[in-house]
C-alpha cells in the first residue's frame, strides 16, 4: 500500500478538487496547468481522481468511496502488523537463546553487579545497555569528552540515541571548557540535542542508563568497570548525579567553539532578565540551577537598587534601550 495514502491532501488540492467538481467532475489533462500537477498526483495517489487515458480525462472520485477502500486497507495492513508482530519474538528465539546463552567473560562477584575488564570489552558492553535502555543517558566525565580517536564513534552514537527520542546529560569538569577538541565535541553534541554542563569541582565517572544500570570505574586505571543493576544503589547514583547537575553551569559551547568570547553568565542572566524571562526560565534556557541564577538576580538587584524582580527588569530594559540595544 502507497505510503502516500496516509497523507490527506493539502489545501491546494483540495481547491482544485472543489474546482474540478465544479467543472462537471472531469478535467482533461491538456488543461491542466503546471502549477497543479503536484495537486493533481495527491489526488490520484489517494484515488480522488481517475485517469481515463482513452479519453484524455481525469474523472473526480467519491470521497466517501475511497475512505472506504483506504480505511479497509490500512485495516488490513494493521492486521498484517499485528501478526508479524506477535511471530516476531518466535522469529528471534533461537537468537535469543543464543544470546543470553553466551557465559559472561568477567562473571558477576556480587549480585546486581557485573564486572567487564578491557576498554573493548568495556565499550561493546556500554552499547549493548544503552541499547536495551534508549529513553535517558546520564553521564559525568572527569576533564571532558572521551579520546579524541573516539569522538566521531561518540558523536554517532549519540545522534542514534537522540534520534530515537532519548534524552541525554553529560557533566563535565570546568577544564574541559578550555581543551578545543572537547569544546568542538561538546558544540557539536549539544547541536544534535544533548544537554552539557560543567562542574568547578573533581568528582568520579559515572555513567547511567533508563535509571536501570550505572556503569562506574572498578580499578583506578580505568581498565575494568562495574555495571550496577541493583535498584538502590542506582537509585542512589541518579540522586547524586541530579544533585551535581544543578550545581553545574551551562557553556556557550558552540560560541567557544567558533573561538568567539562567551558571555559571562552574569552578563547572560542580565540580558535574559531584561528581555522578560522568569528566574525559572533563566536556568531553563541556560542549564542553571535555579539557586544559581538566584544569586546572579541578587547582585544585580543590589547593582540596579531594584526592590523587586518586575522593577529590575523594567529598569534593565531602560537601561539598555538608552546605550542603543532594542527594547524589544
Amino acid at each position: 500500500m502507497p505510503e502516500a495514502v496516509l497523507d490527506p491532501p493539502d489545501d491546494a488540492a483540495r481547491d482544485l478538487y472543489r474546482a474540478i467538481l465544479g467543472e462537471g467532475g472531469r478535467i482533461r489533462v491538456g488543461e491542466i496547468r503546471p502549477e497543479d500537477e503536484a495537486a493533481v498526483k495527491q489526488l490520484t495517489d489517494l484515488g480522488l481522481l481517475v485517469l481515463r487515458a482513452a479519453d484524455g480525462v481525469y474523472s473526480a472520485m467519491n470521497p466517501r468511496a475511497v475512505s472506504e477502500r483506504i480505511g479497509t486497507e490500512l485495516r488490513e495492513e494493521g492486521a498484517r502488523l499485528i501478526t508479524r508482530a506477535a511471530l516476531l519474538p518466535r522469529m528471534l528465539d533461537d537468537l535469543t537463546q543464543a544470546y543470553d546463552a553466551v557465559p559472561r567473560r568477567y562473571p558477576e562477584r556480587s549480585p546486581g553487579v557485573e564486572y567487564v575488564a578491557g576498554m573493548l570489552q568495556i565499550r561493546h558492553r556500554i552499547a549493548q545497555v544503552q541499547n536495551d535502555h534508549p529513553s535517558e543517558a546520564l553521564a559525568m566525565q572527569p576533564g571532558g569528552a572521551r579520546p579524541s580517536a573516539l569522538m566521531d564513534d561518540g558523536l554517532e552514537q549519540s545522534r542514534r540515541h537522540l534520534a530515537r527520542g532519548g534524552t541525554l546529560r553529560t557533566i563535565y569538569e570546568v577544564s574541559a571548557r578550555l581543551d578545543p577538541a572537547t569544546v568542538a565535541f561538546a558544540a557539536r553534541s549539544t547541536e544534535l540535542g544533548a544537554a552539557i554542563r560543567v562542574l568547578p569541582v573533581s568528582f568520579t565517572r559515572l555513567m547511567i542508563f533508563g535509571r536501570a544500570v550505572a556503569v562506574i570505574p572498578a580499578a583506578s586505571d580505568h581498565g575494568s568497570a562495574a555495571f550496577v543493576e541493583d535498584p538502590a544503589v542506582v537509585d542512589f547514583l541518579v540522586r547524586d548525579f541530579e544533585l551535581h547537575w544543578r550545581q553545574a553551569e551551562g557553556v556557550n559551547w558552540a560560541a567557544l567553539a567558533v573561538g568567539g568570547a562567551e558571555p559571562t553568565i552574569h552578563e547572560q542572566v542580565g540580558r535574559l532578565l531584561a528581555q522578560g524571562l522568569t528566574q525559572r526560565a533563566i536556568a531553563s534556557r541556560l542549564g542553571l540551577s535555579e539557586r544559581t541564577v538566584a544569586g546572579h538576580i541578587a547582585r544585580l538587584r543590589e547593582l540596579y537598587d531594584a526592590e523587586t524582580l518586575f522593577q529590575l527588569g523594567w529598569q534593565m530594559r531602560g537601561s539598555r534601550t538608552g546605550d542603543g540595544e532594542s527594547g524589544g
